[in-house]
């Protein structure tokens, strides 16, 4: 049975390039970073001569982390625009405290949003979507209850 979600992991070219969003942008702070072993890495995951770069992310409150995963080995090829209507997963949710500071932040930093903060139809939440620096959908969410 599972007893908590331990983590979201997102495949990234570079880590480097996306780390001052998570970490400076966003808030979240850097709790592990690792090179993991290439015979447990390859055997674990099924790729050979896997070289793979991992850090592990944490918001303030809450025990959920975010893992960002660089491949140096196995480059990412996934230039295509990914779909929120897709299927398998499409977005990554956070919880934040004033949407419209933190919207009027990553905007001067260059963070292309769908669409403004939008107030949900309950009137129990605003929200709005953007993307990380790697394309990843990020839907942030400030409860207004």
């Amino acid at each position: 049975m599972v007893r908590t979600v331990r983590h979201v992991g997102i495949v990234v070219k570079k880590i480097d390039d996306v780390l001052p969003f998570y970490c400076d942008l966003l808030g979240l702070k850097l709790v592990k970073e690792a090179h993991e072993s290439e015979a447990f890495a390859s055997r674990l995951l099924g790729l050979s001569h896997c070289q793979l770069i991992t850090v592990k992310l944490a918001a303030n409150e809450g025990e959920t982390l975010i893992e960002l995963l660089e491949f140096a080995s196995h480059p990412c090829n996934h230039d295509e625009d990914p779909e929120l209507t897709r299927p398998g997963i499409t977005h990554i949710a956070f919880t934040i405290r004033n949407l419209d500071e933190l919207y009027q932040k990553l905007t001067l930093a260059g963070i292309a949003f769908i669409s403004p903060p939008l107030k949900s139809p309950d009137g129990l939440a605003k929200v709005a979507f953007c993307r990380d620096p790697a394309g990843n959908y990020l839907e942030l969410v400030e409860s207004l209850s």
